[in-house]
């Protein structure tokens, strides 16, 4: 009896080891199983998404799913045929519509030692490409600053012009795709997979110090390797810091996301705000902060959503009746095109999505399931502890979603001022409220797939474009090799000219309003 648990015990976890080694990078899919899982792809697009049409023409669209078929007439791995679905999603120029990795492919990228990098960070604009980073340390050539022309032969504009195909963006925007780039880790992780991998990558660039054209040979980041070969190499002893509370954590975590700074002397505060995710208590800091305003006569209040990528618009509409100085509504239009769906067994809480559309939509004229309450609601500004100082604020590529919903409904106010770059959302409206992952049964790629379309502003032009800002602010080499955060520069540069132009016409008004001799 003891030996037969005992070869059971073999089996078991022998069968175990075997089953979770079974995955990894490199598996191939055979082209039957690539090919039933974009039918599957393209059905669910065709039948659920809100937008399919909405900046792509139908023509267009089939042009591109079919040539997306005609890719798939042999056998793949998960990263080559992500690469097709993400040309093919791209093309529908929806920001909120992306191709995401397998869990197993994510779990085995995240154990492997062999992971390999692209070392460059880079900011990148126009035809401009600027480094702000090298994982390589040892490298003394390729330094913040450094201006790139080209990567491997090909000219930055190439590179570029390639990589915005799989970079999706609501309608035509340039702004977001740029920012996407710019991100730290995204151009090497999207590089790699559209020019494949490079063990060594031949740079021309134009020195950050002496202006002067080099070129340089730089390798291949590996993570494991390298930080073992620097622990090996200089081992130095020290003493462990005392290591945060777990109190302390998630203050560190929620001040990361949403922090006020007040410089109460010149009546001056800094809200940085980079999501409006639910889980960040939000709602009370929103409420804290402009009582803490109020209670000590702030009258220039800069908030920063540069990096907001968005998240609740309760939370977003929130911030909005702080600022607003009149009723606004979310949007003119809210409507889901399906409720029951074909594949429903492979997207995200389907069942809770229809539960959702049962109580919340009702299924109108024209066949699409309206969220009536947001189409004819109109909130009103909060009058206790009511903003009514002057703001200003900071967008750029990464606003998107909520966060161009805020930016839209108070920029038109005379005390508020839109400073930077374009908004990478939509600034007509966008595709998303409830957005469920998809899992293809044969490969388990999973992309988002946004269940109603919001039409923001029907007044305004829908040319595809972001919030443009009142105040441009872009950025320059010299401002990236100096470290310098130009948008808030120019943002204080408003503020002091505004307290001179106040001061000017509070002394005018003295000298008239004093007796005369």
């Amino acid at each position: 009896m003891r030996i037969l648990l005992y070869l059971l015990f073999i089996v078991i976890t022998t069968g175990c080891g075997i089953s979770k080694s079974s995955f990894y990078p490199g598996k191939k899919y055979s082209a039957e199983q690539l090919q039933k899982d974009y039918a599957i792809y393209r059905d669910i697009l065709e039948e659920a998404h809100p937008s399919l049409y909405w900046y792509t023409t139908r023509d267009s669209m089939d042009w591109y799913f079919k040539w997306g078929e005609q890719k798939l007439q042999d056998s793949m791995t998960e990263p080559e045929f992500r690469k097709v679905l993400g040309y093919v999603t791209s093309q529908i120029n929806c920001g909120h519509t992306s191709v995401r990795a397998s869990k197993a492919f994510l779990k085995q990228q995240d154990t492997t030692a062999l992971q390999r990098i692209f070392p460059l960070s880079m900011k990148i604009w126009e035809d401009t490409m600027v480094v702000t980073a090298n994982l390589n340390r040892r490298d003394s050539l390729l330094r913040r600053g450094a201006v790139i022309t080209s990567i491997n032969g090909k000219t930055i504009r190439e590179i570029v012009d390639t990589l915005f195909n799989y970079i999706p963006t609501d309608g035509y925007n340039r702004t977001h795709r740029y920012q996407a780039l710019s991100n730290r880790g995204f151009f090497g992780s999207l590089y790699s997979t559209v020019f494949g991998y490079s063990p060594q990558y031949n740079i021309e660039f134009i020195d950050s110090s002496t202006g002067q054209k080099r070129t340089a040979v730089i390798p291949v980041f590996r993570p494991f390797r390298d930080t073992s070969r620097r622990s090996a190499i200089a081992p130095v002893r020290r003493e462990t810091p005392p290591q945060p509370s777990r109190k302390e954590r998630k203050e560190m975590q929620m001040n990361a996301v949403r922090l006020l700074k007040m410089d109460t002397a010149n009546h001056t505060a800094f809200m940085d705000l980079a999501s409006f995710g639910r889980g960040y208590n939000l709602k009370s800091f929103f409420r804290r902060s402009f009582r803490a305003l109020k209670k000590h006569d702030i009258r220039h209040l800069i908030i920063d959503v540069r990096s907001n990528g968005g998240g609740s618009v309760t939370n977003s509409t929130l911030l909005t009746r702080f600022i607003a100085d009149q009723e606004f509504k979310v949007g003119d239009s809210l409507y889901a095109v399906a409720k029951r769906k074909k594949y429903s067994r492979y997207i995200q809480n389907d069942f809770f999505n229809r539960l959702f559309m049962t109580f919340f939509t009702r299924k109108r004229k024209d066949g699409y399931y309206h969220f009536g309450y947001f189409e004819k609601h109109y909130f009103k500004p909060k009058k206790k502890n009511h903003f009514d100082g002057k703001t200003y604020i900071l967008t750029g590529g990464n606003s998107f979603s909520a966060t161009t919903l805020f930016t839209g409904a108070v920029m038109k106010q005379d005390n508020v001022t839109v400073i930077g770059e374009e908004t990478g959302g939509g600034a007509y409206g966008n595709s998303a409220w409830l957005i469920p992952d998809v899992r293809l049964p044969e490969t388990g790629v999973r992309f988002r797939l946004p269940l109603f379309r919001l039409v923001i502003d029907k007044n305004i032009p829908k040319d595809g474009r972001g919030v443009q800002p009142e105040v441009g602010s872009l950025p320059t080499v010299d401002a990236i090799r100096r470290g310098i955060d130009y948008k808030t520069e120019k943002a204080l540069e408003l503020i002091k000219k505004d307290k001179e132009a106040s001061s000017r016409t509070f002394q005018k008004e003295k000298a008239i309003n004093a007796p005369s001799q």
